[in-house]
């Protein structure tokens, strides 16, 4: 049976084991900080109206999209339509233009 506070016990709670993770994650805090000399990037318009342009733009596009997808809805039924009518087959008895 082993006592209770023996030596290995102890190295495994050492001071070096508990400094080292923290020193660690001190230093890549320490870059990911943004410098004091780097300028703000202005990601998004300072004006109301450029900013509601932004939104204008956006909504129009996905509008767009959706205008796309459902033409395309669209052309995929005519096509089926039209295949299920036989259209797209070609009859024997049609006479030929020479």
């Amino acid at each position: 049976m082993q006592a209770f506070g023996t030596f290995d016990n102890i190295k495994k709670l050492s001071l070096s084991r508990l400094v080292r993770p923290i020193v660690m994650a001190l230093f890549a805090l320490g870059y990911a900080l943004p410098s004091r000399a780097a300028e703000p990037i202005a990601v998004f318009p300072a004006t109301p109206f450029d900013g509601y342009i932004v939104y204008e733009s956006l909504a129009v596009f996905w509008i767009a999209i959706v205008a796309l997808i459902v033409v395309i809805r669209m052309k995929l039924r005519e096509i089926e339509r039209t295949q299920r009518l036989g259209a797209d087959e070609e009859d024997p008895n049609t006479p030929l233009l020479q």
